[in-house]
Formats: C-alpha cells, structure tokens, sequence
C-alpha cells in the first residue's frame, strides 16, 4: 500500500507531504482543484514520461516520492535481481525532473532504469481511468484476470519454462536448417579447396628449408667460383697459409728455453694452422659438392610457387596456417555430411519440447475455463446488484495454432445487457457505464483471490448517481477490506463511504496559485459532503442529509 506521498513543485502543487490511510478512501475537491495533478504525480511513480512543462513555474526541480508497504506483493525477486538493496517491508520510489527536462529515477535511493521502475510499480498502483475501461477487449487482460481467479501462478510459471525450451529448440531447429541450406550449397567449393590444399601435401616446416635452396640452386655457380677461390687463395705458392704458420711456429718454438711467452704463441700459431687447414677442408667440400642442377632447381620453385599461390589464395603467411584452414574444411564438411542426423536429433528435441509446452498448456487451458465459469457466476451476480439485472455474459475461448507466452486460448469477452440480445463482443456493445460496473465488479472480485497494488479509481461513478453510486461505493469499501482503495468522486453517496477522506482544493496567494490535499476530519466531511449535495451555499437540509449519509455508513 501507498503510505506516504510527497510532492514539491509539481504543476500548481508547491509542497505535499500526506500520510495515506489503510483500507477505502476517497478523494474529493471542486473540478480545477488539482485532482488531476495528484494523478499526474502518481503516474510518474508509474514510470510515465515526464515533462519539463509539469514544473511548478520558478522551480528548477520537481520531486515526486512514494513510500509503500510491499509485504506480500512480491516485488523482493525483481529488486534482488536488479541489484537494489531492500531491507524490510518498506520500498520508497522517487522521480525528479529538472526544468531542463531531464529525468532521474531511484528506487531506496538507488537510482535506477525506467524499465525497472515501470516493472515495479505494476505491483504497486493500479490506477483505473475511463480509457483503462478498454482493457475488456483486451485478450492479455482476460486472460491475467483469469490467471489470477484460478490462481495459475505456479502453472503459468511452469507454462513459460516450457514455452522457453519449446522456442529455443525451434530457434535451434530454424538455425540448423539454415546451416545446412548454406552449407550444402557451399560444399562443392569447400571440397574443391581441401581437395587442393590435400594434393598439395604440406609440411609445415618444408618452406623455409625451401627457399634456403632455391636461394643456393639459382646461385650455384657464383658460389662455386666463390669457394674455389678461397681455396686457392689459402693455398697457393704465393700465400700458402698453412706453410707460413708452420714456419713461424716453429721458429718461436726455437727460443722457448729462452723466453715462455715463445712457446705459447708457438702453440696459438699451431691452432691456428689446424683451423686453416680444417677451413681448407671444408671450402674444397662445398666447391666439389656445389654443382647446377636445373631440375632440382625446377622442383624446388615449383613447389615454392604452389605454397606461395595457396597462401595468397587463403590470405595466410605460413603453411601452418593453410594445414590449419585444411582442418577447419574437413570439419565442415564433416559437419554437412552429418547434417541429417543432426537435423533428425533438432527435429526430436523440437518434438518433444512441443509435447511438455501441450500437455502444461491443456492444464492451463483447463484451469482457465473452470475460472471462466466462476468469474462468469460471479461477475452476473455483482453486477445484477449494480443495475444490470438482465446481464448475459461470456468468455469465448478458441484454440490457436501457434501458442504464444500465455498459451494456446485466444479469448473474447462477450456481453449483453439485454436478455432478449446474444452476447456479442463487450467493446462493440457495452456502454462507458457498462463498462466501468464491469471492471470494478471484476477488480472487487480479483481483490478477494490475491494480494492487489494500491487501487486508484479515477471518477469511475461517472455517468451514476443515487443507489447506483452508493452500491459501486459499497463495492470499493469491501474491496478495501482486501486492499488499499482510493477514489477520486464526485458523488457524495461514494464519498460518505471512505474510511479516510481527503479533498483537494485551490489557493490563491500574491505568489500564485497553489493546489493543496489534506485530510478531513469528522466535522470537515460533513461540510464537504454537505457541500457536494447542494453546492457552494451549504444548507441545513444538505448538512443533515451529509450525516444521515456518514452516520448511515459507519
């Protein structure tokens, strides 16, 4: 329930603090007053769009806050999954607009998303205006109303778990199929690629080993010259190296005995002559092995060419690479091959999810039309008491061939105020009178299966009076039983029947206009249920019949 209500600068309202009653309560005031505004700033608590226009002129900021008991409504799950701290029972939701327009939203000082907020306040307010009366031909609406007589909870949950796997398995199915469409269609390419890089015969690590070669092969003459003629440069009789290191070796080796350092130069020239000769030995090696051999030449850059032109093909820089897209091809090929078992095990899943979404969905089916039968019994003997003795009416359930998140029913409301006139469908043939004792007939019922928001009837006594307007009365008090109930009226048969009673009323000032709500007392409610029975000149005969009339209700 809404416990407490603040508003500062919104439209003509400049500050507002009002403690809210528990049970039936009603709100009265002359038309221009500013019930409208207390609407407004309840809406805003609703998530609706704010508007910078709403402002009190002068003020920068407006701010908007509600403190609610939450106990029973459920609203615990939602916080804990959005991150937003909840410690007891009490849950305050504050807007704030700026005259810039900008918005800022925060639930326990927590600032939050419009979506949240609006999620939320479904199990905090309900506010019934004249254009929610249409929500009769809503099918959505329908059937949440009978969700709530039968209490489904606990089916509709298990109904949206199985609708889910039903969905996802279709999803899978649909994704599957398109896969294997386009795969199919690509599977002569794709072999064709593998087939090429398969002849090819890679070796991941053959392609460096083949350019040294190919570098070698296509220089092999130079590099024979080259070889030769370090050969003869080492050895020849003009510089014969080995020579030269052995005849100083060995004249240092002559003056050991007279000086150390002789004999260990004499070794350093020995290793050296080793080295040379040992160099000699190889650079005459590589001249004999180096020889031009053109096809091997051929081979190499042939095959250098197949890498080089699969690489460029296939944007890759290595053979690794193209050994890894190999991989990747025979797996898709694989998986086209295997396509039709895959197809068949999506197909069996999909069938299978279809029957536990059935068989959950008859089950709600079935509660459904059980509710449909209650609400129908119950809703003609409401509404015979507000008027409507004659009142024939009817849920219309048939059968869709594709379920949808509330299940298989498509549902109409058909109604007939005339007992000599088939029910037809209730938008087509109720009157705004008609409908309005509808909705309330069916939210009094509602309230008695399970826990409401704050109930807000904005004038639903309109286009009512006299007994008619004291049994809608009647019906909003027993519905407070069950449920905060606040009516907005104009008629004072209703009025006397709140257990609170709060009016709204204008102010005028050298700073301005301002609307103003608070709560009457015992004496207050006289004069202004007098004042609603006779007008602005409150007579003695009015003042009597005001407490005729709240003596009568308590």
């Amino acid at each position: 329930m809404l416990t407490t209500l603040h508003i500062s600068n919104y439209a003509l309202i400049e500050h507002l603090e009002l403690d809210l009653a528990q049970g039936f309560s009603v709100i009265t005031g002359e038309t221009g007053a500013g019930k409208s505004i207390i609407l407004g700033a309840l809406g805003l608590l609703q998530g609706q769009r704010a508007d910078a226009k709403s402002i009190k002129s002068g003020a920068t900021k407006c701010v908007v806050e509600g403190v609610f008991s939450i106990k029973g409504l459920g609203v615990e799950t939602i916080l804990q999954d959005a991150d937003v701290d909840q410690d007891d029972d009490t849950l305050t939701v504050r807007r704030e607009i700026t005259a810039a327009g900008k918005s800022r939203t925060f639930i326990n000082d927590t600032p939050v998303t419009l979506s949240l907020l609006r999620e939320v306040s479904m199990l905090l307010i309900d506010i019934h205006s004249q254009h929610q009366n249409l929500l009769l031909s809503h099918e959505t609406f329908l059937i949440d109303t009978l969700d709530s007589v039968a209490g489904n909870a606990a089916l509709c949950s298990d109904y949206a778990e199985a609708f889910r796997a039903y969905t996802a398995a279709h999803q899978e199915l649909k994704m599957l199929q398109e896969s294997v469409r386009k795969h199919a269609e690509e599977q002569e390419f794709l072999s064709f690629q593998l087939n090429q890089l398969d002849e090819a015969r890679l070796d991941a690590d053959e392609q460096a080993g083949l350019e040294e070669e190919s570098a070698t092969l296509s220089h092999a003459e130079d590099i024979k010259t080259a070889f030769c003629q370090a050969a003869a440069a080492l050895q020849s009789d003009e510089s014969d190296v080995s020579s030269a290191l052995r005849s100083a070796a060995s004249m240092l080796s002559g003056v050991e005995r007279y000086i150390a350092a002789a004999g260990d130069l004499a070794d350093r020239l020995t290793s050296v002559r080793i080295e040379v000769e040992d160099i000699l030995s190889d650079v005459e090696r590589k001249a004999d092995d180096t020889e031009f051999n053109p096809e091997r030449l051929a081979f190499v850059n042939d095959r250098l060419s197949t890498i080089y032109a699969l690489q460029k093909k296939h944007k890759v820089d290595t053979v690794r690479e193209l050994l890894e897209i190999a991989d990747d091809l025979r797996r898709k090929l694989d998986e086209i091959e295997n396509a039709d078992d895959h197809l068949r095990q999506a197909e069996a899943a999909l069938r299978e999810a279809h029957r536990q979404l059935k068989a959950v969905g008859e089950r709600l089916t079935l509660s459904r039309r059980r509710a449909a039968v209650e609400v129908e019994q119950s809703l003609v003997e409401r509404l015979q008491n507000l008027g409507m003795p004659h009142l024939q009416l009817a849920f219309e359930f048939s059968t869709r061939q594709q379920p949808d998140r509330t299940g298989y029913d498509s549902l109409r409301f058909l109604f007939s105020a005339n007992k000599k006139v088939a029910p037809q469908d209730v938008a087509q043939t109720a009157s705004g009178g008609e409908i309005a004792r509808l909705m309330l007939a069916l939210k009094a019922l509602i309230a008695e299966k399970k826990n409401l928001p704050t109930i807000i009837f904005d004038e639903i006594d309109t286009g009512v009076s006299g007994t008619m307007a004291e049994r809608m009365g009647l019906v909003m008090q027993q519905m407070g039983a069950n449920a905060q109930v606040i009516c907005i009226t104009h008629l004072p048969q209703i009025a006397a029947l709140g257990s609170a009673h709060y009016r709204v009323h204008k102010q005028e000032s050298e700073a301005g206009t301002t609307s103003h709500i608070v709560p009457l007392s015992s004496e207050e409610r006289i004069d202004e249920v007098a004042k609603m029975l006779s007008g602005a000149a409150i007579t003695e005969a009015a003042l009597a019949n005001a407490r005729e009339l709240l003596g009568h209700f308590r």
